[in-house]
């Protein structure tokens, strides 16, 4: 924490100063061109998945209308981020205002906070798909799906907005050092003026950030629990590959995104260098959203067919034009 200097009115806070990675100032044009091409592929990736979902009749089911919030989700994940670091790797633009620290915080947290229930989602969904197959159609229908989406979005703008004001009102210097290569909420907090508020602000978001993690992981594994148990019980072999080849993508997922909170989680936990501790969080906001087109891509077979298709329309398309 920081010691404000005694007296009457603290000034105001004009910008907060991020650090970055400290011992490499030295080499901030290959931290961009890294950053740029991760952030590349990260969009990329995603754009196509949603353009072959989209464009493929044959992908209009469910499964797959989770798969394009999944890919929005982390399209918007990493453009919280990624762009300011590249500003910073490349101008040094390490400045960020007040609000703009602010809403890249709520943003950030508001779409991690989405990302594990979409994963939720997601793994009822293969739930009435495995569990109840003559119920599925009925249960799973369009209005349903939106219903599903529409209801993970609200709680993830909610959830985080509480913390985050009460955070706001922390007092800080006039130009607050932020040891991140963005806002996240426990390195804005650090930054704040040394009192009893940040040091609850701190309990309170690790806490909050706990219980949106491992709330929506024990839904996962219950849901693939009563999975397993139906798989179990059918018959054949090949049914049970079949059935169960349907979740496989969804469990690597699920299986990243949980190792990169693992990593952060233990960064927190643990006496590290900032540089280390910066790296673990920036690999959580990274890894999964670069990951998840691959798994889905290299994973999948229906995805990958609509990939060649949708790659072919817009060949002949260009061709012709």
């Amino acid at each position: 924490m920081v010691q404000c200097n005694n007296q009457s009115t603290p000034p105001p806070v004009t910008v907060f100063v991020l650090l970055g990675f400290p011992a490499l100032q030295e080499a901030p044009l290959p931290l961009f061109f890294i950053f740029l091409a991760l952030y590349t592929l990260i969009v990329l990736g995603n754009v196509v998945i949603l353009v072959a979902v989209v464009g493929d009749p044959r992908l209009h089911k469910p499964m797959y209308f989770f798969l394009c919030n999944l890919s929005a989700l982390d399209i918007l994940f990493t453009t919280t981020t990624v762009p300011k670091m590249l500003a910073m790797f490349l101008f040094q633009h390490n400045a960020i205002s007040f609000a703009g620290c602010f809403l890249q915080m709520y943003s950030f947290h508001t779409l991690t906070v989405m990302e594990s229930f979409i994963l939720v989602v997601m793994a009822y969904d293969r739930y009435e798909a495995i569990c109840h197959p003559l119920h599925y159609p009925s249960r799973m229908t369009p209005q349903a799906n939106a219903s599903l989406a529409a209801g993970a979005w609200t709680m993830a703008l909610i959830i985080p907005a509480p913390v985050i004001v009460e955070t706001a009102q922390l007092e800080y210097t006039a130009r607050a050092l932020v040891e991140h290569c963005f806002c996240d909420h426990l390195a804005v907090v650090r930054a704040a003026c040394q009192d009893a508020g940040s040091k609850q602000q701190t309990f309170i978001g690790f806490c909050i950030a706990m219980t949106v993690s491992l709330v929506p992981l024990l839904l996962v594994l219950f849901s693939y629990g009563r999975i397993l148990v139906s798989v179990v019980k059918i018959a054949s072999q090949e049914g049970r590959t079949k059935a169960f080849s349907t979740c496989t993508s969804h469990l690597l997922v699920v299986g990243t995104y949980y190792s990169s909170i693992a990593v952060a989680y233990v960064s927190y936990r643990m006496e590290m260098a900032i540089d280390l501790h910066v790296l673990s969080n920036v690999i959580f906001a990274i890894l999964t959203p670069m990951l998840n087109p691959l798994i889905y891509t290299l994973r999948n077979k229906d995805v990958k067919e609509a990939i060649k298709t949708v790659s072919l329309k817009v060949f002949l398309l260009l061709k012709n034009f």
